[in-house]
């Protein structure tokens, strides 16, 4: 598949699917650090990600198996995960974020959230470990996601948690709509399926797999896409769907449609379309890595 400067290829031999050459700007983190003041800043944007509903999914599962101790988030943006785990649940958790794009760190700190300006594989620790590290729609921008792996294990405590979040390749939307899709874009490096990210986590030991399954379906992305070609969607474009999907959740008079959303949701998880694919992984004791 080809979409603009994006040309993307399968591995042979496992069946992964990435973007094959990647722009230096991307390997680099360079293109974050400019997209976080025009993008992620954006009011429309944080609106979005600040909204009591964004991370409601997210949430839910997290506490599911986390309950209370040190958190990273890894790729924290503007920090709205943290901010909402950290209000929601007063006292259970010490938060931290990882990043390298400067201008929204900035607006995390002004938040109250402990920031590390640092690529993830350059961040040294001192031994320092955490209870749970999150990786929300973060694998797929990365070069190297096995190594981001492997800094997490050994950073997570034993019995500890690591939670990702990717885009799903075979979900319907890339099944209707192909390159017109948003979500294929030059900034993911990497298209996963159910397989393929599972076959990632298990080349790293230190890691027990415990739940996968899947998240989200949004129509109007695909009404929206449908009628495009496969040029890349403007990210204020990008911020305007993100705030207007955002007050559609939160709108009251809605609630009988939201009940149709969600069995539709539920029949697309079901049937492995839905938009996101959610991994829950444990750190395995020292006793049975050795």
């Amino acid at each position: 598949m080809e979409k603009g400067p994006l040309r993307l290829v399968q591995c042979r031999s496992c069946s992964m699917v990435y973007a094959n050459p990647v722009d230096g700007d991307l390997a680099s983190g360079q293109f974050y650090d400019r997209l976080s003041a025009p993008f992620y800043l954006s009011r429309d944007k944080l609106e979005s990600d600040y909204a009591p509903v964004r991370f409601e999914r997210e949430l839910r599962l997290f506490r599911a198996y986390c309950r209370q101790g040190a958190v990273l988030d890894v790729g924290c943006s503007t920090g709205a995960f943290l901010v909402q785990l950290k209000t929601r649940f007063r006292g259970d958790y010490k938060v931290s974020g990882t990043d390298v794009a400067g201008a929204a760190l900035d607006y995390a700190e002004s938040r109250g959230i402990e920031v590390i300006r640092q690529s993830f594989l350059e961040c040294d620790f001192g031994g320092r470990t955490f209870e749970a590290a999150t990786f929300w729609a973060v694998l797929e921008h990365l070069i190297q996601p096995g190594k981001f792996l492997g800094k997490a294990a050994a950073i997570v405590s034993p019995g500890g948690h690591c939670f990702i979040l990717v885009p799903n390749l075979n979900s319907l939307a890339v099944r209707l709509l192909g390159a017109r899709y948003r979500y294929i874009m030059a900034d993911h490096v990497n298209y996963f399926t159910a397989e393929t990210l599972k076959r990632l986590v298990s080349k790293e030991p230190a890691f027990e797999f415990v739940r996968l399954s899947q998240s989200h379906f949004n129509p109007l992305v695909i009404l929206q896409d449908f009628r495009r070609r496969s040029e890349r969607v403007a990210e204020d474009e990008r911020a305007r769907l993100l705030k207007r999907t955002t007050a559609l959740k939160q709108n009251l008079f809605l609630r009988p449609a939201k009940w149709a959303y969600s069995a539709v949701e539920q029949l697309l998880i079901a049937m492995g379309l839905a938009d996101n694919l959610v991994m829950v992984l444990r750190k395995r004791s020292k006793k049975s890595q050795a």
